[in-house]
């Protein structure tokens, strides 16, 4: 699996918290506990791994059978995280959620969405994959804590507060993008 490395275990962990991007979907969460539909963190949380880490293993032999190699899917995913960086930071909505409004709507796309799974694969042409896994699991147990004190959170940061946190990683993923390009 590789070495460890703090650096590249850091690096993953950012991008892919950025990408997630657990705080700015604080606001949906509390859209839908409002709606009467219960999340279940831990629930909502260990789905959401199980798919990021089936793809992040299964993927390279998706690949395979496209015939595409990760340096291509790279700049395929550099394009769909600066598409999610524009979404962010010009309030606009380019991915349209329209599968039915559920706990399913919470892990995909919000939490294991096409932006996760192309991060994670272009992610792997730079990071050992130790590295890698573990970022992730450490994104998904910040994901929990997120989901778990939701409404605490949103009374500490304030709608202003979330709005910014939301630019400054919109901001990030676009350098993100520029450099997996």
């Amino acid at each position: 699996m590789g070495r460890f490395d703090f650096q590249e275990m850091l690096s993953a962990f950012i991008v892919l918290f950025a990408v997630i991007d657990i705080i700015g979907a604080i606001p949906i969460v509390l859209d839908l506990k409002q709606k009467g539909r219960s999340v279940n963190p831990m629930k909502a949380t260990l789905i959401a791994f199980a798919l990021l880490l089936a793809f992040f293993f299964a993927g390279d032999m998706i690949l395979r059978l496209f015939q595409v190699d990760i340096a291509s899917f790279a700049v395929a995913g550099a394009f769909v995280i600066f598409l999610m960086s524009l979404e962010m930071i010009l309030d606009i909505e380019i991915f349209k959620n329209q599968g039915p409004i559920k706990e399913a709507t919470l892990v995909f796309p919000l939490l294991a969405g096409a932006g996760a799974f192309t991060t994670l694969l272009s992610l792997r042409s730079e990071y050992a994959p130790v590295n890698i896994v573990i970022a992730l699991v450490l994104n998904m147990v910040w994901v929990y804590v997120v989901l778990k004190l939701t409404d605490r959170i949103e009374r500490f940061l304030g709608k202003g507060g979330i709005y910014v946190i939301r630019k400054f990683f919109g901001i990030i993923l676009l350098a993100i993008s520029a450099r997996l390009f």
